[in-house]
C-alpha cells in the first residue's frame, strides 16, 4: 500500500516535470525547442513502467484544461490538433523506457547509463512516428494547414534544402528535433536518474 502510495506521488510530480518542462522553448531559427522528453524519459527510468501513469495523469491535466502542453496550451482540443500524435505516445514511451530501466539497471556503473541512453532513443520512437503521421494529416489533409507548411518550408529554407513535400514535413516535424531531444534531454534524464535513484537507496525507499 505505502509503495503504491508512494508511486502515485512520485507520478503525479512526474507529470508536473514533464507540463514543466514543456514549457522551457528555445528557437533556432523557425524550430521550437522544448525539453518535454526529459519529462517523459524520466518517468520511465525513476518509475520503471509505472512510468505510463505519470504521462496519463499530464494527459489528464491537459484535457482538464490545464496549460500543461507546450505553449501553455490546455483542453480537449489540443489532444485532438496537429501535435496530439506525439502527446499520445507519451504514456507508450514512458512504458518503454521503464522496461528497458528494469532489465538493464543493476550496478549502475556506466556501461548501464550508456545502454539506458541508447533504449530511451529506441522507446520515443513512437513519440516520433505517431507525432509524424498525425502532424502530416493536418498538413496535407483535406482542410489543409497553411501554417504548417509555411513553418516546414521555413525550415527547409533554413537549411537550404530543397525537398519533397514528405520530406520536408518529415525534416520539420521529426528529424529537426532528433539531436536535442537524444543528446541534451534523454542525457540530462538519465543523469538524472542515476542521481536520484542514489538517493533514494540512500533512504531505503521502494518504488
Amino acid at each position: 500500500m505505502r509503495r503504491n502510495l508512494m508511486r502515485l506521488s512520485l507520478s503525479v510530480v512526474l507529470a508536473a516535470v514533464t507540463a514543466i518542462t514543456a514549457q522551457i522553448k528555445f528557437n533556432l531559427g523557425p524550430v521550437p525547442y522544448t525539453m518535454q522528453n526529459f519529462g517523459v524519459v524520466l518517468s520511465g527510468l525513476l518509475l520503471g513502467k509505472y512510468g505510463a501513469v505519470a504521462q496519463l495523469i499530464y494527459l489528464g491535466m491537459i484535457a482538464a484544461g490545464i496549460p500543461a502542453a507546450s505553449g501553455f496550451r490546455g483542453g480537449v482540443g489540443v489532444l485532438f490538433g496537429f501535435t496530439a500524435g506525439y502527446l499520445w505516445m507519451f504514456p507508450v514511451s514512458a512504458f518503454l523506457v521503464g522496461l528497458a530501466r528494469e532489465r538493464i539497471w543493476r550496478k549502475g556503473d556506466g556501461k548501464e547509463l550508456f545502454l539506458l541512453w541508447l533504449s530511451s532513443c529506441l522507446a520515443v520512437i513512437p513519440v516520433y512516428l505517431v507525432g509524424f503521421y498525425v502532424f502530416y494529416k493536418f498538413a496535407t489533409g483535406s482542410s489543409v494547414s497553411p501554417l504548417l507548411l509555411s513553418y516546414s518550408r521555413a525550415v527547409e529554407k533554413t537549411l537550404g534544402l530543397n525537398l519533397p513535400t514528405f520530406w520536408m514535413l518529415f525534416l520539420s516535424a521529426v528529424a529537426i528535433f532528433v539531436p536535442q531531444d537524444y543528446f541534451m534531454d534523454h542525457v540530462l534524464a538519465v543523469l538524472a536518474f542515476s542521481y536520484a535513484d542514489r538517493l533514494i537507496k540512500e533512504r531505503g525507499i521502494e518504488l
